[in-house]
């Protein structure tokens, strides 16, 4: 018999209804119907969560290349040319693009 896969579901939750929902844990389980029972035990059966959001970690898009255009380069006080940064910005997407 084979090793069952099992799935990390990342945990968010929120406190009170209208609140932002912030990351709480991690759950691992087989499926999502198993994982929904251990995340209620774990993060809500104290009434301590108004709404939890499960989410399978391989789903999950990382972004961590953020694009030079939020470089704050304006705050230095050798200058900032918009000029340039634009022709910057189109000359990286004319070479992305083709």
């Amino acid at each position: 018999m084979g090793a069952r896969r099992v799935t990390i579901y990342e945990v968010f939750r929120q406190e009170r209804k209208g609140q932002a929902f912030q990351h709480a844990g991690s759950v691992e389980a087989a499926d999502a119907e198993f994982a929904e029972v251990y995340a209620r035990e774990q993060y809500g059966r104290r009434g301590e969560s108004e709404a939890l959001w499960l989410v399978p970690r391989d789903e999950i898009h990382a972004i961590e290349d953020w694009a030079d255009e939020f470089d704050l380069k304006y705050r230095r006080v050798d200058g900032y040319s918009i000029k340039a940064r634009l022709k910057e910005a189109r000359e990286r997407a004319a070479a992305r693009a083709g």
